[in-house]
């Protein structure tokens, strides 16, 4: 197997590179270098601009680049390191592939268009406060009758769910089958009258992710994907794609970056940070264990034509466990080169009514959002226990 770039891959990475000079907003840029949040109509227009040449990761034929592997993880490594990583919800990469692959005609002119074109954002409503874990276990209902659904339940930790117009959702439509055979993936205008988005304040003082109420809910029959009682499979696929692209290989060499520009500007005991042993010793292990991750999700490219077919492609679990490690162990050494400083979030005016200038760049002092939010990513896309039994099971047979 050859894990080597070629000549034209290392062409394509340039123009990327180009492309991202010429087509991302400064004041964007700004923001996602120095950890901020941006706002909705922030993040459409810089969605639009990413896809001017097509969505990255979908075919052709929707409304894609229908770039390679290669290409989209080369894509999105250039996309981190600039910055420029800006995706409107959950379209993209989750729901919009489902449409194209499981959908039908209908849904798939109305839907992905709207997705291409940064129109609709869209959020996941998967866990339940009693199906986390278990997700097969989900109690959220939906009853048909003639030609609507009437949807009662309720969905938690719904990532950007007070910004989306839609919402994805798993329902039991049987109640009285195997758990995993009685379930429907149904798409919810998330504006429709009885439903509630309610937010959830996070430790990091930011608001991600709320509780989504569903209160007799009408939901024409015509938003089911696929057949009835057949989400399961969707779901599995949604989360063999979500699994895949979480091993944030450009989220970790973005931080690990950011961890030896400071630790060139910090001094301790006279000495710069980046020049002591145990510091340095800290870096080689961090650095091996990224490059061991990255080579890893080369090879799964090179051997990922399910990815493209709606197969569910079990290594994927195996990027997420290692990914997820990998990645917080990024923040913790952000985190260990910021000591103090990395705790307060002091806002842009603050600092400007300040006299004494910031020791480091005033960015820096935005890292504890990032670190704690970091800490989340072995609970999302299932748990790092759950990735474990899939390997188990799927992959080593036991």
């Amino acid at each position: 197997m050859d894990l080597m770039f070629t000549e034209g891959d290392w062409a394509f990475r340039e123009e990327v590179r180009r492309f991202l000079s010429d087509n991302t907003i400064p004041e964007i840029r700004r923001k996602l270098a120095e950890g901020l949040k941006l706002s909705k109509d922030e993040i459409a227009v810089g969605t639009r601009n990413l896809y001017k040449k097509g969505v990255p990761t979908w075919p052709q034929e929707y409304g894609g680049t229908g770039w390679t592997l290669v290409q989209q993880y080369i894509f999105e490594e250039e996309v981190r390191a600039f910055p420029a990583l800006v995706k409107f919800g959950m379209g993209e990469d989750l729901v919009g592939p489902v449409i194209y692959t499981f959908g039908n005609l209908a849904q798939k002119q109305y839907y992905l268009p709207r997705i291409a074109n940064a129109t609709d954002w869209w959020c996941q409503g998967f866990s339940e406060p009693g199906a986390g874990s278990d997700l097969a276990s989900l109690k959220t209902r939906a009853v048909r009758h003639g030609d609507h659904y009437v949807v009662d339940g309720q969905k938690i930790w719904t990532s950007s769910a007070h910004y989306a117009d839609w919402i994805f959702c798993l329902v039991r439509t049987n109640p009285d089958v195997k758990k995993q055979q009685g379930i429907s993936f149904l798409l919810i205008d998330i504006k429709s009258p009885g439903v509630t988005v309610r937010p959830i304040h996070l430790i990091n003082g930011g608001h991600e992710v709320s509780e989504v109420f569903f209160d007799n809910v009408h939901v024409p029959v015509e938003n089911l994907v696929g057949e009835e009682n057949k989400g399961w499979s969707y779901a599995k696929y949604l989360l063999s794609k979500e699994r895949f692209g979480d091993a944030g290989v450009g989220i970790s060499k973005e931080r690990m970056r950011r961890a030896l520009e400071l630790a060139a500007q910090t001094y301790v005991g006279g000495e710069r940070l980046i020049d002591q042993p145990s510091f340095r010793e800290k870096v080689a292990e961090l650095e091996v264990q990224l490059k061991a991750l990255e080579i890893t999700q080369l090879r799964a490219i090179a051997n990922a034509p399910k990815q493209q077919q709606g197969v569910q492609d079990p290594a994927s679990s195996i990027l997420k466990l290692r990914g997820s490690e990998v990645e917080q162990a990024a923040a913790e050494l952000l985190m260990a080169v910021m000591g103090p400083n990395a705790l307060p979030y002091i806002p842009d005016e603050e600092l400007g009514s300040r006299n004494e200038p910031p020791i480091l760049p005033r960015w820096a002092s935005k890292i504890a959002p990032t670190y704690f939010y970091s800490r989340a990513a072995s609970i999302y896309s299932g748990s790092s226990e759950i990735q474990k039994n899939i390997i188990a099971e799927a992959i080593l047979g036991l």
